[in-house]
């Protein structure tokens, strides 16, 4: 005899679903409360009757409509669809993990060896040299290198003509050259290229002395952007030494009248080492008012026959000892001046930069 399964058996999940409509159509929608429910909102399981009441419910209550997969389900109300939930949920994580390891920008170093080499000579000429990852467009196009026979850089260089809307690369730019030498091939009225010198037109009129130019000063917050201001006369490498850069020099050639558009960056004075005269005076003062106080203890001490025996000439007074100095004694003033000659004052808007520490380490 065949074994014939019984109706509710073999019928089970599709009554389950009929079921499961069944309840909904009885439901009325909340949203409008007039109109028979059809949808139910896999986030917060409330019932809509139509598309207009399921926009109407994420306005008005912020819902996403998004079910949560990490929701709890409780083991009484978990079923297959949680189950194959859950399933999807790990296969989606394994698919993630495995796309991170692929990408290139997480592969790839932040640094080569061919920048950490450019930074240490760099450093060795009081030039600050940073990188960005190899992926970002500025360290792309860069090109500077280092000759280890003649000691000397060839720079990759960007001029920025702001007047005229204009700017500029150069490869190979030799760092003992100086800054008229290589603004000539761009301004100059008669041995410049004729094609720039028809885009720079409003350079080309005035003459250097009319022109300054400006490094942007990095490690700076957006809000506060300075500049420095570099010489004409001198050298690229002369320029450049104890400045910061980023990948390579970039140049900001203006003119007369637009010179206040690119605030400098106030040269920030360290602190003395010695004392400050205000700081001088309140340790005379304090040193005066202590000898008078111990010329009052000792006087008393010889009167006062109770503490005669711990006075002895030419020995330690126990009455006038004098306090021994210590962090927490020590006068707000001389705090300062001591915490200024170990470290200089910062300028308003710089950022600390940590990294500076890490390369002095690296290189020692």
């Amino acid at each position: 005899m065949l074994d014939l399964e019984s109706p509710g058996e073999s019928c089970e999940p599709g009554e389950k679903l009929k079921a499961s409509q069944r309840k909904i159509s009885l439901s009325h929608c909340g949203v409008c409360n007039s109109e028979e429910a059809k949808y139910r909102c896999p986030a917060c399981l409330t019932h809509t009757c139509s598309l207009l009441c399921v926009k109407k419910h994420k306005d008005d209550s912020g819902c996403s409509g998004v079910r949560s997969k990490t929701k709890f389900v409780t083991l009484s109300h978990f079923d297959e669809m949680a189950l194959l939930s859950d399933y999807r949920f790990l296969e989606d994580t394994g698919r993630f993990s495995d796309s991170a390891t692929r990408d290139n920008l997480i592969r790839t170093p932040r640094t080569t060896a061919k920048a950490r080499r450019l930074a240490a000579h760099a450093r060795k000429m009081n030039i600050t040299l940073r990188f960005l990852p190899v992926t970002f467009t500025k360290s792309k196009e860069n090109s500077t290198f280092f000759i280890q026979k003649e000691k000397r850089f060839l720079w990759h260089l960007k001029l920025i003509f702001p007047q005229s809307n204009t700017e500029f690369s150069k490869r190979s730019v030799s760092d003992d050259k100086s800054l008229i030498q290589i603004l000539t091939a761009y301004i100059h009225p008669t041995e410049s290229d004729p094609v720039t010198r028809q885009k720079l037109k409003m350079y080309v009129n005035y003459p250097f002395n009319h022109l300054k130019v400006f490094l942007k000063a990095e490690g700076r917050k957006a809000n506060s952007v300075r500049y420095h201001e570099l010489d004409l006369e001198k050298s690229l490498r002369e320029n450049l030494s104890g400045k910061t850069l980023i990948e390579y020099p970039v140049l900001h050639v203006v003119l007369t009248d637009y010179w206040k558009d690119y605030p400098l960056k106030g040269a920030a004075e360290p602190a003395p080492a010695c004392m400050s005269s205000a700081t001088r005076n309140v340790w005379m003062d304090q040193e005066g008012q202590k000898e008078e106080v111990e010329e009052k203890e000792v006087v008393a001490a010889k009167d006062s026959p109770h503490i005669q025996e711990s006075y002895r000439p030419g020995g330690t007074n126990i009455c006038t000892r004098a306090r021994e100095m210590t962090p927490e004694t020590e006068a707000p003033q001389e705090k300062r001046a001591k915490r200024g000659a170990e470290d200089g004052e910062q300028e308003e808007g710089e950022i600390i930069d940590s990294s500076d520490e890490e390369d002095r380490n690296e290189s020692q």
